[in-house]
């Protein structure tokens, strides 16, 4: 159980954090940058889940989303060092990347096919629904990148991530009248 008695330790006046395990790195670490974006992208989703309220399913979804990003935060802030750990640190899992998947296609039945790419926008929920997807493919990016660098990345948050912004977007839709209030891209039409 967490528990937070003091907000501000000073610890990291000196521009580090630590991890999970205790270690120490920079603010500006491609870990901490791949685990604050997540936490940006959920605040996003909590804005839009602000605009969601007559859409009891979508919301529900949208706040297990929620849960799941400090599940995905901690993750990524807990590193596997491939030494055992006093607490096993809390990891993103394979059911959550099946579950999340069930939830698009359940989401995705009703909605019409797309003949054109769809702009942000329609609804306030579909507007920050597609500001969280933005960032939520930010934060596919960083943890990509990391991975890329030879740091460990649980291979399943890696696909939660992935599967995360394609949900955004469906969901995005489906705060559109199930796609009735999408805006669609109209390539070339202001030259």
């Amino acid at each position: 159980m967490v528990r937070l008695n003091k907000i501000y330790t000073r610890t990291g006046d000196d521009g580090t954090t630590a991890l999970g395990s205790g270690e120490r790195r920079a603010k500006h670490d491609l870990r901490v940058e791949a685990y604050g974006t997540v936490d940006e992208a959920n605040a996003a989703i909590g804005m839009a889940r602000l605009h969601t309220a007559g859409h009891a399913g979508l919301d529900a979804i949208l706040a297990r989303m929620q849960n799941d990003f400090f599940d995905l935060g901690a993750d990524l802030a807990t590193p596997d060092t491939g030494k055992k750990a006093e607490h096993p640190p809390l990891r993103v899992t394979e059911s959550q990347v099946e579950r999340i998947e069930a939830e698009i296609d359940s989401l995705n039945a009703d909605l019409e096919p797309l003949r054109s790419f769809v702009l942000p926008g329609g609804t306030a929920a579909a507007a920050n629904l597609h500001l969280a997807r933005t960032v939520a493919r930010r934060a596919e990016r960083l943890m990509v990148a990391l991975a890329d660098t030879g740091e460990a990345v649980n291979p399943a948050a890696m696909r939660y991530i992935n599967r995360v912004s394609d949900l955004l977007f469906v969901a995005a839709r489906c705060a559109n009248g199930n796609g009735s209030k999408d805006v669609l891209w109209k390539p070339g039409e202001h030259r």
